[in-house]
């Protein structure tokens, strides 16, 4: 009975020490995963881009997607960590249309991915830092927020055509007391309109350049990043 309970133990050892050596290679799997050649990018990186397609505060939604392409190549250590060409997804937080008083119309972007030309997608999180290419336009705040320029003083301009129409009117039909009451009732038929009216739009056309910023350091594989041209190269020589 001894010999044959040590000849079971034996065998269950044996056991164990199989299903050892079965699992051993999928335990080293996060091992190769992690010999990668990575590149680093690092926050605060700062990416030009073009837009691809109209964005408007007045047709925009939250959550409406916003598709860009880098339009020159990002360069760590004299290695291209960004070709241009490469497509950059985002999508709008918040858009806001001007006020009919007060408030200027305001839109946020945030971009989510990067897609290298060779097909792989890296998450990303960016911010807008800049946007030379639009006009009328300034950043609000460091979050990102683009703000249309204040109409204030094309309002008062229209305010006071109003009063100038209303005085001409008014002089030629009752004299200076005709023009004094024409001025003001030009006047006031000029600040309704500008009150009825909203102030103007965020408007980005397709082209319009834009300067992204990279708000924490991204991670990249190397082997990864080159364009499906570069492959084409390399597998013909």
């Amino acid at each position: 009975m001894k010999i044959r309970a040590a000849s079971i133990c034996v065998l269950l050892l044996a056991g164990i020490a199989a299903a050892q050596t079965t699992l051993a290679p999928d335990s080293a799997a996060p091992a190769v995963e992690s010999g990668k050649p990575m590149l680093t990018i690092p926050a605060g990186t700062r990416v030009p881009l073009t837009l691809k397609q109209a964005i408007s505060t007045k047709t925009a939604r939250d959550g409406d997607p916003v598709y860009a392409e880098t339009s020159f190549p990002f360069v760590v250590n004299e290695r291209v960590v960004i070709p241009a060409g490469t497509y950059i997804q985002g999508r709008i937080t918040r858009a806001q249309r001007g006020g009919h008083v007060k408030g200027r119309a305001e839109l946020l972007v945030h971009f989510t991915s990067m897609i290298y030309p060779s097909g792989y997608t890296v998450m990303l999180g960016g911010s807008v830092e800049n946007t030379p290419g639009a006009e009328k336009t300034s950043m609000k705040d460091s979050e990102g927020t683009i703000r249309q320029d204040s109409d204030a003083a094309k309002r008062a301009r229209e305010a006071a055509g109003g009063a100038a129409t209303g005085a001409v009117i008014g002089g030629i039909s009752g004299g200076g007391k005709g023009a004094g009451i024409g001025a003001g009732i030009g006047g006031v038929a000029g600040l309704a309109i500008g009150m009825l009216s909203r102030g103007a739009d965020v408007r980005l056309e397709p082209g319009t350049s834009i300067e992204m910023e990279i708000q924490r350091e991204v991670q990249v594989d190397a082997s990864r990043i080159s364009s499906r041209r570069e492959v084409i190269v390399r597998n013909s020589d």
